[in-house]
């Protein structure tokens, strides 16, 4: 599996290796795994899902970056058969989008929010409050 950390994931792993609340390495990283799997758990992959040229049901392998990454897997291993890519969407930004993801790209930067666009208004063309009734954001904020 090939990653290209971005640029808010490295910013959420930074913190947490520049802060000073941890008493212990093992504390720190406890939490920076507990980081890095919310924050990939914030990405789309894609899966190969294989079948028998006789159309019996084969293998099944993920996860994948890119669908580019998918294929080339699947020309490298040549086992017959076919296969097909399944795009498996990002639970994490199910829950962002309900819950907010504060700093995260393309979501409200402000402090109080960090919803999802669609969740504000459409005030001509700029996006106005944030439609979650717990949250107080009056202006989406880029």
């Amino acid at each position: 599996m090939r990653l290209t950390p971005r640029k808010e994931e490295v910013s959420a792993v930074k913190a947490l290796l520049e802060s000073e609340d941890f008493e212990s390495a093992d504390q720190m990283a406890k939490a920076v795994i507990k980081e890095v799997a919310e924050v990939l758990q914030m990405r789309d992959w894609y899966a190969l899902a294989h079948t028998w040229s006789d159309g019996t049901r084969g293998l099944n392998w993920a996860p994948f970056g890119s669908e580019t990454e998918a294929k080339s897997f699947a020309d490298k291993i040549a086992i017959g058969g076919s296969g097909r890519l399944i795009k498996l969407y990002a639970p994490g930004v199910m829950l962002a989008n309900v819950d907010g993801k504060k700093g995260w790209k393309g979501y409200c930067q402000d402090p109080d929010c960090g919803h999802a666009p669609f969740t504000h208004s459409t005030v001509s063309a700029a996006r106005g409050a944030c439609h979650i009734p717990t949250c107080p954001c009056g202006q989406f904020r880029k």
